[in-house]
């Protein structure tokens, strides 16, 4: 299995980025230092995906990162994608392993510990958690769980665990205090006027943290 590292793990919302192009923000994102890309983008269509999987394989291999498609291994394996995220209502983790095969990473969103350690025993090589704290883009899911659940969550799984949803500078290191892995952004980066200065921002902050853990 791949290693992972998913210190600073981006996921895409083109929505997001200001009316300016994706492909910028995610260079500019890489530029400063995102470790991995989850391309995903719900509302495109089969063909609209995979060209942006595409133009987004090229651009995370031109820096080394990952790349994560969401829930669609087929264009996963059409672009040589790094592997696929999936959640509840995705295909199983099992099917999904015996699409990609050994060597392609399986990641997971789960909102509960449970469903977190179910996703493991399936084979699933990482979590995100969430929503820690509140955020637009998770409200279907609840209340945020907190960084106590989190904690819990990274405790109980052998696999990583990246804390997910409404991270920003300002709760980074409470967020790392939970034991986890890493954090997946989206807006704190995506959002930004400078997504460069965003993400090395971040990834500062985590490499504090780390020093004086």
């Amino acid at each position: 299995m791949p290693l992972i590292d998913f210190s600073l793990y981006l996921i895409t919302d083109r929505h997001q980025t200001g009316g300016r192009p994706l492909s910028s923000v995610v260079r500019q994102s890489l530029d400063g230092g995102v470790t991995a890309v989850q391309l995903r983008e719900k509302d495109l269509s089969g063909a609209e995906l995979f060209r942006l999987a595409d133009e987004m394989r090229r651009l995370t291999s031109d820096f080394g990162a990952r790349l994560i498609i969401n829930d669609r291994p087929d264009i996963a394996l059409a672009v040589e994608a790094d592997g696929v995220h999936i959640g509840i209502n995705s295909m199983p983790v099992a099917a999904v392993r015996r699409v990609l095969g050994q060597n392609k990473i399986i990641g997971y969103s789960a909102h509960a510990i449970d469903e977190a350690l179910s996703a493991q025993t399936e084979g699933a090589d990482f979590v995100t958690f969430g929503p820690v704290y509140a955020t637009p883009s998770k409200m279907a899911f609840g209340a945020p769980c907190g960084v106590k659940k989190l904690a819990q969550a990274a405790a109980s799984l052998k696999i990583p665990v990246i804390g997910l949803g409404g991270i920003s500078l300002n709760n980074v290191s409470e967020t790392l205090s939970a034991s986890v892995r890493g954090i997946a952004v989206i807006s704190a980066v995506l959002a930004a006027v400078d997504p460069c200065i965003a993400a090395a921002s971040l990834l500062k902050k985590i490499e504090e943290y780390a020093q004086h853990s």
